[in-house]
């Protein structure tokens, strides 16, 4: 089984109310070869939420309780990102999932490259909360535009 970020597949979950459909990712969900996860809003955040990024660190620092997630108001949603990672950890081993595929850049979900912590839309190498707790269980997790490059679904 594969999971996927729900966004995505279309479903409305990112911070905005918005999606990031691929129609790749979208056929995948039709066709019922993936699962969806969401991992800030398992976490407990609602749709829309205010942006957030890693501050001073990656998904391994707010983890191990040397970074945070914050708002771009400055409000800490740390707990929320760690507590989705760990849902999302959870039904990835329930349904026996042997690949992960999640949005490139996010706070949650970003593979290898994750915004900077300061909302100028700039990259730093790291990965999101998610990526990163899913990894460190010997998942194999993927970024989106790896995955469609691989396939030549760019």
């Amino acid at each position: 089984m594969i999971l996927v970020s729900a966004c995505l597949c279309g479903l409305n979950c990112k911070y905005d109310g918005r999606n990031n459909e691929h129609p790749f990712f979208a056929e995948m969900l039709d066709r019922g070869d993936v699962i969806t996860v969401c991992p800030e809003v398992l976490g407990g955040l609602p749709i829309p939420r205010k942006p957030a990024e890693i501050i001073q660190g990656t998904g391994s620092d707010v983890l191990a309780g040397t970074a945070q997630v914050i708002a771009h108001d400055g409000e800490d949603l740390t707990k929320f990102f760690v507590k989705g990672a760990q849902r999302s950890l959870e039904l990835a081993q329930e349904h026996q999932v042997d690949l992960v595929i999640l949005k490139s850049n996010s706070p949650s979900c970003g593979v290898g490259k994750i915004y900077d912590g300061t909302f100028t839309h700039q990259i730093r190498e790291g990965h999101g909360v998610t990526a990163a707790l899913l990894k460190e269980n010997g998942l194999s997790v993927v970024s989106d535009l790896e995955y469609l490059k691989e396939r030549g679904q760019e």
